[in-house]
């Protein structure tokens, strides 16, 4: 097959898919659901990219050497993500700074005797 063989109807039903992961990614957001809203959001958005690179950008019906390049792109990808993740979930809670009142003694610090 070539890259003609895309019907519009297939186009369609792919524009369709992706308004429902956007939903999806929508939807998932709403709920805290801790480190799984992040795992949610990576796994749609790898249907999305693949939906995307396979139907719009015609790589399902082309060459090999186009493949060896998208699969490349993909596995760039991949390593991207997995060095973001690594970061992430190494982060230790941050715990936000309250400013005190000038006659308020540091934490930790012992109070002054006049």
């Amino acid at each position: 097959m070539n890259a003609s063989a895309t019907s519009q109807k297939s186009l369609w039903k792919v524009w369709a898919a992706l308004l429902t992961l956007l939903a999806l990614t929508w939807l998932a957001a709403r709920f805290n659901l801790g480190l799984w809203n992040t795992v949610i959001a990576l796994v749609i958005s790898g249907m999305k990219m693949t939906l995307v690179i396979l139907f719009f950008m015609q790589v399902r019906y082309s060459s090999r050497l186009i493949w060896i390049f998208a699969c490349a792109g993909f596995i760039w990808w991949m390593i991207f993500v997995s060095l973001a993740m690594t970061d992430y979930l190494t982060r230790r809670e941050v715990v936000p700074y309250q400013r005190q009142s000038p006659n308020t003694p540091a934490q930790g610090a012992p109070a002054r005797r006049e």
